[in-house]
């Protein structure tokens, strides 16, 4: 199965969000940490992991990107038991049974963003509209598996001094 998996281009989530994800982590969309909060209030790092964070299913972490790998069903269990964990401390899931439903909704989403070529960069952009969390995502396909020659962003000299 195929599964959203943190990457980390550059040190600028370090920067960008607090906490940031761990590289390697699995991730998903993490929507659901916005859902009883007003994102107009979001300014700052939480407000810049509403509009274009991933989260990471260990650290709790945010990510801008995640690349398209393979789980093992091992591993996609794992996530699995971190979530309903985290549904259940943080969010008050009411029970074990409730949180694994939610958790496998989640992770059932994520993984249905992995519909692409194994290495595929996924970025999202999120915002409100007619009160409602709306999620579009971007995929950047890097020539090759090697992460460290793909330029997201640059300054270009435009030859004026001033």
């Amino acid at each position: 199965m195929r599964f959203p998996r943190v990457i980390r281009l550059d040190e600028s989530d370090s920067r960008v969000y607090e906490p940031p994800s761990l590289p390697s982590e699995w991730a998903v969309s993490g929507s659901f940490a916005f859902v009883d909060r007003d994102p107009a209030l979001l300014h700052g790092k939480p407000g810049q992991a509403f509009r274009s964070g991933f989260l990471g299913t260990e650290s709790f972490g945010w990510s801008t990107l995640v690349a398209v790998e393979e789980i093992s069903d091992e591993e996609h269990a794992a996530v699995l038991e971190r979530l309903a964990t985290h549904f259940m401390a943080r969010y008050g899931a009411p029970d074990r049974t409730t949180a694994l439903r939610a958790a496998r909704d989640e992770a059932e989403f994520a993984a249905s963003l992995c519909e692409h070529p194994l290495h595929t960069l996924l970025a999202v952009e999120r915002r409100v509209e007619n009160g409602e969390i709306v999620e579009e995502f971007r995929v950047v396909r890097p020539t090759g598996a090697d992460h460290a020659r793909v330029r997201l962003w640059g300054i270009e000299d435009d030859g004026d001094p001033s």
